[in-house]
């Protein structure tokens, strides 16, 4: 009788362990910012991205010399020219800064609208990868370590730079 209680006792504390450990779940972690940054299409979006604010800062700092030389000329014939007119030029330059600052907001606002736009299929290419790599590997979650303070998992960015052959 005592023989069965202590295989009872075992065969239950087995069981529970067996089912503890299968309801654990596996983690992994990895930085997908760095990750997108070591990928060639990423590298390519940001030469294109920066070529782009470059061509918009060239026309930006034209209209700010336009700007800068009208600005001159109407002080250089300010003297010689009645109130009502110097009053019409001083609008004219405010409208020709309200350009220029809409100029510049309408330039970010693209900037940012082409780097969504090229950015988004090099995000989701990469997060495909990292579920077929985390997949394959047995994780159920895969964490980004730039939210975490401590990750002490498996990190899986040398398999997911592998799976999509950085």
């Amino acid at each position: 009788m005592k023989h069965l209680k202590t295989i009872l006792l075992a065969t239950a504390l087995c069981i529970g362990t067996i089912s503890f450990t299968q309801a654990q779940s596996k983690v992994a972690h990895i930085n997908t910012q760095e990750l997108i940054a070591a990928m060639p299409e990423a590298k390519a979006a940001q030469a294109e991205l920066e070529t782009l604010g470059k061509t918009y800062q060239t026309d930006i700092q034209a209209s700010i010399t336009e700007y800068q030389n009208t600005v001159k000329q109407y002080e250089a014939e300010a003297s010689t020219k009645t109130d009502e007119e110097n009053q019409k030029r001083g609008l004219e330059l405010q409208e020709k800064q309200q350009r220029i600052a809409q100029f510049r907001a309408d330039a970010q606002k693209h900037i940012a609208e082409k780097e969504a736009e090229l950015f988004k299929p090099i995000q989701e290419k990469a997060m495909n990868a990292i579920n077929e790599v985390a997949k394959s590997l047995g994780y159920d979650y895969v964490l980004d370590r730039a939210t975490l303070i401590v990750a002490e998992g498996k990190d899986i960015s040398s398999d997911v730079k592998k799976k999509l052959g950085i």
